[in-house]
């Protein structure tokens, strides 16, 4: 399927106005029903995140810390052509890399559905493609933040710390938006701006890891998924939960479903077999059919809305900042 689209970007500098006067320009053809918000949206964390915004006018905005440098890029999309803006060092880093970027690398039809469920939602939204980013970092540590914490304890950490220490996206870029901090600045974090922030000690010390070692877990992003799993959680503190995490946007791995997550299973059991209990076990079993595309069918479930019934209360979220 890749090989139906341009690999080399076509750009042309073009001087406008911003932080940076450089800007790139690349056109990329979709596949019929192609939706850029289910393609992109695994991108986000929370709707105040400062490295993703999906603005009024139908665009979509992206800033990552390149391996040439930070970018910022902006798609639309218009009668099944992608158009792509890209400023800043990272800028033709990204352009090169669209097509994966926006799910060309993906195959839809190796999916073939076994349940009427999953037929139906697989039906309904033909536009979803599994993305690949090719970076691991900007996935590995806001992944290591939702480690055993409500989803808004978690955003609020992402956007609080990479607006204080990332730095403004290059280029014309909605207000707010910022580049994630390198490993270096990262690792130069006060204990008490992490606490702040309201990340506990074992989530900072995680983090602290993977910095150290950057440049390795970077080049996880040219192994096969399970091979670059395994080389992500030879870290202290990176586990199954996080490393499907990761894959599934650094590689747009089919098959990498999440295990360990406390709410998956359930919705996974009732949606197949009215089974609200299912545990990681029950729910591998459940998707044993599509085997090769567990991750694909683990996203059509919960597309498909059908969650079960909450009975217990919600988690309820920590405030470790006055500590």
């Amino acid at each position: 399927m890749a090989g139906r689209f341009p690999q080399r970007p076509t750009t042309a500098p073009v001087r406008v106005t911003g932080r940076t006067a450089a800007r790139y320009t690349r056109s990329h053809p979709l596949p019929p029903g192609t939706e850029l918000a289910l393609v992109l949206g695994p991108l986000r964390r929370g709707p105040a995140d400062p490295a993703y915004r999906a603005a009024r006018d139908g665009s979509f905005w992206r800033v990552s810390r390149t391996p040439e440098g930070p970018g910022t890029l902006r798609v639309t999309a218009r009668d099944g052509v992608a158009e792509a803006h890209a400023w800043g060092e990272g800028a033709a880093w990204l352009l090169d890399r669209l097509p994966a970027l926006l799910g060309a690398e993906d195959d839809p039809a190796a999916f073939t559905p076994r349940h009427k469920l999953l037929a139906a939602v697989h039906r309904r939204r033909p536009g979803l493609r599994l993305l690949r980013t090719g970076l691991v970092l900007e996935s590995l540590i806001p992944s290591i933040l939702e480690q055993k914490v409500t989803t808004d304890e978690a955003y609020r950490a992402w956007r609080l710390l990479v607006r204080k220490y990332g730095e403004p996206a290059p280029g014309p870029a909605p207000d707010g938006m910022h580049v994630m901090p390198d490993a270096r600045a990262w690792s130069l974090i006060p204990s008490w701006e992490w606490h702040r922030a309201g990340v506990d000690d074992k989530r900072a010390a995680t983090i602290l890891r993977v910095c150290r070692v950057a440049r390795r877990m970077e080049e996880a992003a040219d192994m096969p998924p399970a091979e670059a799993r395994k080389r992500l959680e030879l870290i202290p503190g990176v586990g199954p939960w996080t490393s499907a995490e990761v894959v599934q946007r650094s590689h747009g791995a089919p098959d990498e479903v999440t295990t360990g997550d406390y709410h998956l299973p359930g919705i996974v059991g009732w949606a197949l077999a009215g089974d609200r209990t299912a545990d990681d076990a029950a729910m591998l079993a459940l998707l044993a059919p599509y085997e090769g595309q567990r991750h694909r069918a683990a996203r059509l479930i919960l597309l498909s809305g059908r969650v079960p019934p909450r009975r217990a209360p919600r988690m309820t979220p920590g405030d470790i900042a006055p500590l």
